[in-house]
């Protein structure tokens, strides 16, 4: 895109854009925690939830919610804020966070972005693919098929998606098959069109968290195993009594079904920790390989162990907001 000025521009300053703090990181790295530390450095400040399980009311425990202590008295938005009975989709969520990041901004404050779900981050940074509705006897019949099959027309009909999917990723294959019998264009013509980000309206300062892997699962396991004593199964079983479907995405988030095998019997109480410790490590596992490969690569990376025994790097942080 070219930034020659108009004539009628020439010597006025181009519009100053508000600034826009982005924590993003795998689960258990302290960006929570850096984000408050951020808030209350920069003084006026407010953080903007961007987890997918700590949208649903249902998880407070299990997704690992700021406590109003963990809080400090800076306002948080989007924590809680959705029914179990209804999926937040990224495109949802991110209709949210527009709202909440234009509100901060009206009010004078920073919107801090925090969370580790890449799909949202994408969706309000970058926009969203204008993907038609897929016809609902397409949509059936495609995720009937064993994901084999399903790879196997996709490689027909979509070559260059089927090779960048692994063969056995039943979601992704699926739903690149349905786009383009639908709407008879590959799913990459319809992301090549993205719309809604707010990349460009906004002082983007991302911030990108890394871990080592052990250290990293070493707070998993800790973590799962506080969960537990603060009330997990409670809200497992609260779930449960709701009877939902358990497509759902918080019937599906990290430690729900690990714990509700155990409330119905099936296993032990030792078993669903070492379990639910285990999904926990392996989702965090995925993040990191996310980050490290659809975010852009300019984006500063951090240690989160020594963000966490670094007293001055959310002052750090925020003196990169003022400049």
């Amino acid at each position: 895109m070219s930034t020659a000025k108009s004539p009628e521009f020439e010597g006025e300053k181009p519009p100053v854009k508000p600034p826009l703090a982005l924590i993003a990181g795998p689960t258990a790295s302290g960006k929570s925690d850096l984000a408050v530390r951020l808030a209350l450095a920069h003084g006026n400040a407010v953080v903007i939830n961007a987890d997918s399980a700590q949208v649903y009311a249902d998880l407070r425990v299990l997704s690992a919610r700021p406590t109003d202590q963990e809080m400090r008295g800076v306002p948080h938005r989007l924590f809680g804020e959705w029914d179990g009975a209804v999926a937040c989709s990224a495109a949802d969520w991110a209709a949210a966070a527009r709202a909440q990041v234009s509100a901060a901004h009206s009010a004078g404050k920073l919107p801090i972005l925090v969370g580790g779900t890449g799909l949202y981050i994408r969706t309000l940074i970058d926009g969203i693919a204008p993907v038609p509705a897929i016809d609902p006897g397409i949509r059936a019949e495609v995720r009937a098929l064993p994901v084999a099959e399903a790879h196997a027309a996709l490689a027909r009909e979509d070559p260059p998606r089927a090779a960048a999917l692994a063969p056995a990723d039943t979601t992704r294959v699926a739903r690149a098959l349905e786009v383009v019998r639908s709407t008879g264009k590959p799913l990459s013509f319809w992301q090549s069109q993205r719309e809604g980000g707010i990349g460009g309206h906004v002082d983007l300062v991302p911030l990108v968290l890394e871990a080592d892997r052990e250290w990293l699962g070493d707070r998993c396991d800790r973590r799962f195993e506080v969960m537990l004593d603060a009330g997990a199964a409670d809200e497992v079983a609260a779930l449960m009594a709701r009877d939902l479907d358990p497509a759902l995405p918080v019937m599906r988030a990290i430690g729900v079904r690990e714990i509700a095998r155990w409330l119905e019997g099936e296993i032990g109480k030792d078993d669903a920790v070492r379990a639910g410790q285990l999904s926990t490590r392996q989702y965090a596992k995925r993040q990191t390989t996310w980050f490290r490969h659809q975010l852009p690569s300019n984006w500063p990376r951090m240690d989160a162990k020594n963000i966490i025994h670094e007293d001055k790097i959310e002052t750090l942080y925020a003196k990169l907001l003022l400049t």
